[in-house]
């Protein structure tokens, strides 16, 4: 009987580490070109093309576009994140609508026989497109309109799909007389940046671009959905799995070789399960990392609950977590509440089989559906020790005259880390968070210039903090690495 080849079957083991890091570069940038990341990726990463394609096809349902310029990754959803907004970003800030919807106006003014355009010329293009949108609109006298504008144009240009040849976008943005750029358009890029798993102009709701919800008699789809859990969150809880793609987790094998393709290390816990990345490399997300005053106030309130789990955890109040299914519901109507409605062909619309799923009646015997909370009075506590402790200075101008602001931008952080969950009155504390336990004893001594440093940790959200939980009491959770 033939043998079922797994992952990497045709690397030499001598060389699985690279096959490994080629394939994390590819998971964690959404376009590889001889510039982007940086010179030298892109043929570290088409050496392995042919193995890796075979790999994220089989194991994930991913499409791999290789060429000799240029690699993208085209995933399957299965189902909406907020934090997938990070890939339409600038300086770190995400996209508003006016700006995604600027970017798609601007691919879209693109024409196939176009070699090159002025950036005057892209913009009377794009006007009328704009203004014929109820809502979005382009006024060149508006400075916001020009700053989204600039943005979207930015993105283009980072990743390839512009060159500027000539000029300047930030003398045009500045008003300058006559000021004005141009730029060589490649159309292989801009093909490949926008790949809609539908046509969108038959969509009816966003779920259309969703990947199908696992049958419960498909094995295969509950499997796949279980590795590409892995690769897409910092941790994977089964209470917020459908019952065949948490029994799919549970099994031996499914983590294990999304590992071996990744290099990653499986952590498994009564909650669930992790792959620890210990280079600290594969994240969007870096964290703790080197960070403002944001990032080390978050991490230090994590330092702070874990010292309160310690001392009072039976006190504690411990709430039902969410249901993913009804979050997830909210978001999609959030997105969809922007949908146009006039031009949708009615009758062909796809709402996809990736929407809103119900939970399971009954989680299985073993699954915390429930998270200790912290209400908000604590976490005002905590700010204020932390402001007595450091000094206000240590927070930076921005925010040593607003804790409160500081607060909300740190559980905003950790919220998107998915450290905590926020609810009415304050926050549920994820398994994982507990991992960052250590972090104050992590930190730098403070520095003469009185600002606190958060010097560079051996982590982020997959290697120092996120557990997928605890087998035993929080105090004995294992700390940072």
């Amino acid at each position: 009987m033939a043998r079922c080849r797994g992952p990497a079957h045709t690397v030499d083991p001598a060389e699985l580490g690279t096959y490994q890091q080629a394939v994390r570069r590819v998971l964690t940038h959404d376009l590889i070109t001889a510039a982007r990341p940086r010179p030298g990726v892109l043929d570290q990463v088409l050496r392995w093309a042919d193995q890796m394609a075979e790999d994220l096809r089989s194991l994930f349902g991913y499409t791999l576009i290789a060429t000799t310029a240029h690699v993208r990754l085209v995933r399957e959803l299965d189902a909406l994140d907020p934090t997938q907004r990070q890939v339409f970003s600038r300086k770190g800030r995400p996209f508003d609508r006016r700006r995604l919807a600027y970017l798609c106006l601007l691919l879209a003014a693109f024409q196939r026989s176009q070699i090159e355009i002025s950036l005057g010329d892209l913009v009377r293009q794009f006007t009328p497109s704009a203004n014929a949108i109820g809502g979005l609109g382009y006024d060149p006298t508006d400075s916001a309109h020009k700053a989204a504008l600039v943005d979207a144009a930015h993105w283009l240009l980072d990743r390839g799909a512009l060159h500027l040849s000539d000029g300047s976008l930030e003398a045009w943005a500045r008003g300058h007389d006559q000021a004005d750029a141009l730029f060589d358009i490649d159309h292989e890029i801009c093909e490949i940046l926008f790949r809609p798993a539908r046509p969108v102009q038959h969509l009816g709701s966003v779920t259309g671009l969703l990947s199908d919800a696992p049958g419960g008699q498909n094995r295969q789809r509950a499997v796949q959905r279980a590795r590409r859990l892995l690769v897409e969150h910092p941790a994977v809880y089964y209470a917020d799995l459908e019952p065949e793609v948490a029994d799919a987790l549970r099994g031996r094998g499914v983590a294990e070789e999304v590992a071996r393709v990744t290099g990653l290390k499986v952590e498994r816990r009564a909650e669930g399960v992790l792959l620890a990345d210990p280079g600290g490399n594969f994240t969007d997300r870096p964290f703790p990392g080197r960070g403002g005053a944001v990032t080390r106030a978050a991490g230090l309130l994590l330092a702070q609950t874990a010292t309160l789990f310690e001392e009072s955890w039976a006190a504690l109040a411990h709430l039902d977590v969410p249901s993913s299914a009804r979050e997830h519901a909210d978001l999609v109507r959030l997105v969809d509440a922007g949908l146009p409605r006039h031009g949708v062909v009615g009758e062909l619309a796809w709402t996809g089989g990736g929407g809103p799923r119900e939970p399971a009646a009954k989680a299985p015997p073993g699954e915390a559906s429930r998270m200790p909370f912290v209400d908000r009075v604590r976490l005002e506590g905590m700010v204020a020790d932390l402001f007595e402790e450091f000094g206000a200075a240590s927070f930076t101008n921005a925010w040593r005259q607003d804790p409160r602001g500081l607060l909300d931008a740190a559980l905003a952080l950790l919220a998107d880390l998915r450290l905590v969950r926020p609810v009415p009155g304050g926050v549920l504390v994820a398994p994982a968070a507990l991992r960052y336990r250590n972090i104050q004893g992590a930190l730098p001594a403070r520095e003469d210039s009185g600002l606190l440093p958060l010097g560079p940790l051996t982590g982020d959200p997959r290697a120092n903090a996120p557990a997928a939980g605890t087998d035993t009491a929080p105090h004995e959770t294992e700390g940072s690495r």
